[in-house]
């Protein structure tokens, strides 16, 4: 145990201290009443400072804290004399043998120079043999994940002071301690907070209790009391390593104060926080918050400290004559401070936002008459200039009229990945509709749902692909283009003064009943976005982006008019090479795109392929979708100084126009883990609310609320939902958002994401945060991406389980795994099974698609020695398809058949791409994705990797 936590320390403030010779016969005199301090030496240090001057409160600080060596003596007694002549005289005790009774005895002695004989069994034991173990309690304690402090700091201890009145109160320990407890609740959303009695007094496990305070937002205050009264569980143990609150954080204490004195009870805090309470004369209290940096950050401590002192006064206030008060009606923070926290969330538009165009069509136009010559789009063989960008999206616009679709009107849009797409989007804005995205491969009764829920007329898509759907009449592009072709153009339609409060688009995205949901966005969202983000980011005409997400993904809505409208070249990535990252990876070398857009996950695979690959042109990676783990970024910084490409981590949501806020990630942050988003853009806003809509400290997770420029209108047809998710905001009385995503403030207005809310489950009675597990697999050096999942069967809750699916490094086994969560996290938090599996399944949005999850199976150890799957043989003792299975079965993590589909056997499209490498890799023919998809037996892909190889594929 650390000498700091089994000492504790009194120091006494002397205005007239004694000479030093007159000190040192006090000390004599009271070795005739406590023989141990016979021959205690009384040490002397000057500090240069006037006493009330900050350098010599420090340097009195400094000793105090300052333990003893081990197999010293068990008291130091030093005097620090100030340059004005006041002294502070510094005690330090091994608690385990002088109690705080003797060491105030002491110290007024010395100070005061009497020598009342101390009572019966309070002096201590030989000073010359200190106790370094029975000091101080044996406490687990847990870094609180609303504490905000930095790791680097660990062991580095700071104090906060507060006091707080609590008159006409009969228990006003009662009340702090129930403060204490309910402020904790409120920072860590546990309905029962677990907080430590600590006995000052006290040494070994009998110093501390357990106090279990139940949290109930609707009880009355005065039922809260009550059980308050009796929550305290004492610690019933003598064996020195038992603790009563395993990962408690937060402790309390309490004492007396005596004028002149300040007592530590430990020198360094046990727990990463702890209140020491002291009563003063006037019934009044003084707390001292002690905490550790690594775990709390001085702020945080701060905040938290001002938490308790707040409520305590409310509890007392409610307690007399208001008994039917509510906890859930007592504010964790004061209104000044509310105002303060949402001012610290929000930014303010840049300037001169606003005042130029406001729609998407007008700004575009623009862009047109500056740069009407210049590459605007290509893709598919096809280049398109401004110019020609314009006059086609015009002429298409004319055909989406001549079929009598009015403006405002929404169509649908179902095309593949091409430029076509860019012109269609372009061109049903300029007819002064609205854009509903549909990706041509999603399931025909999505597509069928999505164009009857929005009520749209017609949809620009193949004919033949799009399912037929009563009343919706579909028309191809180049349908429309010659519908017109050769007539009159008849401009673009004069907008009223509220055409950027038109539609722009809306875009269907996942709903909790099962069924998809229409977000409604209008032009000056858009428009606002880019205002927030075009001079910070650099945007304009020297940029190249890709167009590398589905349309029906918000994604695409960035990528598309954050390049066309700052007059960057746009490059539309075909499907295929999306579910390619080598082929990605060569189109983003061939083109030299600066402008890069990706989720998290997909981003993984680039990262892959371009560790042998030819240099890129990359200056800017935006990252949104999906929460980022900054530290698989590390291979990346690696290769590419963050100096010469930047990466930026966005928050996000359809509802609040794709992003919201920004952090550029740095090496020092992948390092550290970070998961901050950043504070919010010019024009937005975020704060951190409870499930009351409170707005909580920073530091408290809860769910994040968004406001400001970016707020889409409502959902399609949905009046209620609009209601519940879009509100008026109680505190600023601005429409806010409720996202549903899990996230914490920080002090300087930034934000982390912490994932949603919903990812937090119960598993037989315990709460976990499957985001947590899967942080813990990807800090394993031996896991390079992880998901973990809920599996509750039908009515069968008891039987619940969590499975972790992880991606290894070659040679890395499941079971090592397994036993590393086992190191780091509670028994109840270790998945049942893990899983390995070449990669992560993801949709078309790049987000993991649990249904591609293989069935899971458990993480048992196998014999060193055990050979490798291995296919089944050919029958003709081919040494091509023996080859080509033996890929599929190490992949597959089966044996493999010519007849069994990959698909079928739990492949995906990401561990298809695995495949293809390492069959580039094993000097094998490369086979593109499409045709993989194309033969996706595996008979039928030996004879495809036959033919590529030609009449060598005999060959062994």
């Amino acid at each position: 145990m650390a000498p700091a936590l089994w000492c504790h320390s009194l120091v006494v403030r002397c205005p007239h201290p004694p000479a030093s010779s007159r000190l040192r016969e006090r000390l004599e005199a009271a070795a005739a009443w406590w023989p141990a301090v016979k021959n205690l030496p009384l040490w002397e240090v000057r500090s240069p400072a006037h006493s009330s001057a900050e350098d010599a409160r420090e340097r009195t600080r400094r000793e105090a804290e300052r333990p003893l060596l081990p197999g010293r003596s068990t008291v130091r007694a030093v005097l620090v004399r100030h340059a004005d002549g006041v002294a502070d005289l510094v005690l330090v005790a091994d608690r385990s043998q002088v109690p705080r009774a003797l060491l105030r005895r002491l110290a007024t002695a010395l100070t005061e120079g009497e020598a009342t004989a101390p009572e019966a069994g309070e002096t201590g034991t030989d000073t010359a043999a200190p106790n370094t173990s029975a000091g101080a309690p044996s406490l687990r304690a847990t870094a609180p994940t609303w504490g905000l402090g930095d790791p680097s700091h660990s062991g580095r201890t700071g104090a906060v002071t507060v006091s707080v009145a609590l008159p006409h109160s009969e228990e006003p320990q009662l009340l702090l301690s129930a403060a204490t407890a309910l402020a904790l609740s409120r920072y860590d959303g546990e309905t029962v907070p677990h907080v430590a009695v600590l006995d000052p007094d006290g040494t070994g496990p009998g110093a501390v209790s357990a106090y279990r305070l139940e949290v109930g937002e609707e009880e009355s205050v005065d039922a809260f009391l009550r059980r308050a009264a009796t929550a305290v569980e004492p610690h019933a143990d003598d064996r020195a390593e038992a603790s009563p609150l395993p990962g408690t954080s937060v402790g309390v204490a309490f004492g007396d104060a005596v004028p002149g004195h300040r007592y530590l009870p430990y020198q360094s805090p046990l727990l990463p926080l702890t209140l020491f309470w002291e009563r003063e004369a006037d019934g009044s209290f003084t707390g001292t918050c002690s905490y550790d940096e690594g775990a709390v950050a001085p702020r945080t401590a701060e905040d938290f400290a001002a938490r308790v002192v707040h409520l305590a006064a409310q509890l007392a206030k409610t307690s007399r004559g208001a008994g039917d008060t509510v906890i859930g009606s007592l504010g964790t923070t004061t209104d000044e401070e509310v105002g303060a926290i949402v001012r610290a969330g929000a930014a303010p538009p840049v300037r001169d936002a606003g005042h130029g165009p406001r729609s998407i069509t007008r700004r575009f136009a623009d862009v047109v008459r500056q740069r009407p010559d210049a590459v605007a789009l290509t893709g598919g063989g096809t280049t398109l200039t401004y110019r020609q960008l314009d006059d086609r999206a015009e002429r298409m616009a004319r055909g989406l009229r001549s079929r009598g679709v009015e403006p405002g009107a929404l169509v649908g849009v179902c095309l593949e990945r091409d430029p076509g797409l860019v012109v269609a989007l372009l061109a049903v804005l300029k007819a002064g509709c609205a854009y509903v995205t549909m990706d041509p491969q999603y399931p025909d009764d999505r597509l069928r749902y999505t164009a009857t829920d929005a009520g749209v007329p017609l949809v620009i898509g193949d004919r033949g692909r799009f399912p037929e759907t009563e009343g919706v009449q579909v028309v191809g592009a180049e349908e429309l283009l010659s519908a017109v072709a050769g007539s009159p153009a008849d401009g673009v339609p004069v907008e009223d003064p509220a055409g950027g409060e038109r539609p722009a688009y809306v875009i269907y995205t996942s709903g909790s009943t099962g069924r998809p949901k229409g977000v409604v966005v209008p032009h000056r969202n858009v428009l606002a976005l880019l205002d927030a983000t075009e001079q910070d980011f650099g945007l304009g005409p020297d940029d190249v982006w890709t167009l590398f997400h589905s349309s029906a993904f918000d994604f695409s809505v960035w990528e598309i008019w954050g390049c066309l409208l700052t007059g960057g070249r746009l490059v539309v990535v075909p499907f295929w090479v999306t579910r390619s990252p080598d082929q990605f990876h060569e189109l983003l070398v061939a083109q030299r795109v600066t402008v890069l857009n990706q989720t998290p996950s997909a981003f993984h695979q680039l990262i892959e392929a371009d560790r042998n690959a030819a240099p890129l042109s990359l200056r800017l990676v935006v990252f949104g979708g999906e929460p980022l783990d900054a530290r698989t970024l590390l291979p990346w910084f690696a290769r590419h100084p963050h100096t010469e490409c930047r990466l930026v981590n966005m928050f996000g949501i359809t509802e609040t126009t794709v992003h919201v806020t920004a952090q550029t990630v740095t090496p020092e942050l992948a390092v550290a883990g970070s998961r901050s988003v950043g504070p919010a853009l010019p024009g937005w806003s975020v704060s951190v609310r409870d499930s009351r809509g409170r707005v909580l400290p920073p530091g408290a997770a809860g769910e994040i609320w968004v406001g400001g420029a970016g707020l889409a209108d409502r959902y399609l047809g949905r009046p209620e939902l609009t209601t519940e998710r879009f509100v008026t905001d109680a505190v600023t009385g601005e429409r806010h958002y409720r996202s549903g995503d899990k996230g914490r403030m920080r002090p300087d207005g930034s934000l982390d994401h912490l994932g949603r809310l919903d990812s937090q489950v119960k598993v037989r009675g315990h709460r976990i945060e499957l985001d947590e597990i899967r942080s813990v697999l990807l800090g394993d050096s031996v896991v390079t991406a992880a998901a973990v999942v809920l599996h509750e069967p039908p009515g069968e809750r008891s039987a619940a389980r969590i499975d972790a699916y992880v991606v290894l490094k070659p040679g890395a086994t499941e079971h090592e795994v397994l036993a590393g969560l086992r190191r780091t996290l509670p028994e109840y938090m270790v998945p049942s099974t893990v899983t390995a599996i070449a990669s992560i399944p993801l949709t078309l949005n790049g987000k993991l698609e649990r249904a591609a999850l293989p069935a899971p199976r458990t993480a048992t150890p196998g014999p060193a020695d055990a050979p490798p799957l291995r296919p089944a043989a050919q029958p003709d003792g081919d040494p091509l398809g023996d080859r080509v299975l033996g890929l599929w079965s190490r992949h597959l993590q089966t044996e493999v058949r010519p007849e069994d589909n990959f698909f079928e056997l739990g492949g995906n499209s990401l561990l298809a791409v695995r495949l293809l490498r390492d069959l580039r890799e094993s000097r094998l023919p490369g086979i593109s994705m499409q045709d993989f998809y194309r033969n996706s037996t595996a008979g039928q892909f030996v004879e495809a990797v036959r033919r590529a190889a030609g009449p060598s594929a005999t060959a062994d």
